[in-house]
């Protein structure tokens, strides 16, 4: 497994690399796991890199594309995050009731506020993040059971 401490856009990143087969590679971010596809084959023989390069424009296709992190079984309903940013607080606490719609945190996005509502009824299981966490598309934020 190869480990790497990227700084992107300012926000500190530790992404371990797993497993790599054909264009697929098995990563973490931040703890939290991913299925990142490429758009070449890689060959075993050439480490991967990870590239801090720019957006691309509007309208280009990334090289790269991360699907959501698959949720292990029995592990209650986790609640991703929609968009990237930062969490600016958390609206309940661990072991509280919540109703589907409710909001549970507030997550900053290219300046805006969002808030992030539970997808179900149940209790909050536990917060994944904590407040001025940096958080990626597709993270888990928390898990309601």
């Amino acid at each position: 497994m190869k480990e790497y401490k990227l700084k992107i856009n300012g926000n500190d990143y530790n992404v371990a690399i797993d497993e790599v087969e054909e264009n697929k590679a098995k990563v973490e971010v931040n703890g939290t796991p991913y299925t990142v596809e490429f758009d070449k084959p890689v060959t075993k023989k050439k480490p991967v890199t990870i590239i801090n390069r720019p957006t691309p424009a509007a309208g280009a296709a990334p090289a790269v594309q991360v699907s959501k992190p698959a949720a292990p079984a029995g592990a209650g309903t986790k609640v991703n995050s929609p968009l990237p940013g930062v969490v600016l607080g958390l609206s309940v606490k661990e072991g509280d009731t919540v109703k589907k719609g409710q909001g549970i945190l507030v997550l900053e996005a290219m300046k805006m506020e969002n808030t992030i509502e539970a997808p179900c009824d149940g209790t909050l299981k536990q917060f994944m993040v904590q407040k001025g966490d940096s958080v990626l598309e597709g993270a888990t934020l928390a898990v309601i059971e």
